[in-house]
């Protein structure tokens, strides 16, 4: 995997296990972390929380764990993608140039997102959808900027809570479901098959990727 990356053109470093893992990374401050679950002295999960308290990193799991409830303790922890064995080298790559690209994104503070044809004013509080105005509550419009500013990227209903923290919100996740169903029905040309706000099964939701 590190063969691969360098050819992609980034520097990787190695660890063996999860100690040296988290002391690497506090030693050397690295752009992504790609963590194997499968480790042999500190379990992947323990490491990705104790990655995730030490800052904001972005993190792509390798697991061999396939479950839909292992992806979404992963995703809640605060992965930023999930690759489960076995994968494609090519894929990995692919994922961790995708997540930089969003983190990048992220990293930058405006005011107005664009995702396709999709437009979010945040100072103004305009939504519009191919020149076409739609007209969303202050949440709504804050859990769709949430989504649109990085595309692709999974959300769990927990992350959007979080990240709507501050707007009036009923304070359970399966408030979240109630407030894609209301945007869909307002930014979607059919809601019964959304275009932009997509369902990720068994986990939460993701804007549809621009690329």
């Amino acid at each position: 995997m590190s063969d691969y990356l360098e050819r992609a053109g980034y520097r990787a470093l190695q660890a063996v296990d999860g100690r040296s893992a988290m002391s690497l990374a506090q030693r050397e401050h690295p752009d992504l972390v790609v963590l194997d679950l499968g480790l042999p002295d500190v379990d992947g999960l323990d490491v990705l929380r104790r990655l995730r308290e030490r800052g904001p990193i972005p993190i792509v799991v390798l697991t061999a764990r396939g479950e839909e409830s292992d992806r979404l303790v992963g995703l809640e922890l605060g992965a930023d993608d999930y690759v489960v064995k076995p994968f494609s080298p090519k894929e990995v790559v692919a994922r961790v140039r995708a997540v930089l690209r969003r983190t990048e994104q992220a990293a930058t503070p405006v005011q107005v997102i664009r995702a396709g044809d999709v437009t979010v004013d945040i100072e103004r509080m305009r939504v519009t959808a191919s020149d076409r105005p739609i007209d969303l509550t202050r949440t709504e419009l804050m859990l769709l900027a949430t989504l649109a500013r990085q595309p692709g990227r999974v959300f769990t209903r927990g992350q959007l809570l979080d990240a709507i923290h501050g707007v009036e919100v009923e304070s359970y996740e399966r408030a979240i479901d109630a407030h894609v169903k209301n945007i869909r029905r307002k930014l979607e040309p059919d809601p019964r098959r959304p275009r932009y706000v997509l369902t990720a099964h068994g986990m939460g939701y993701r804007f549809a990727d621009t690329e």
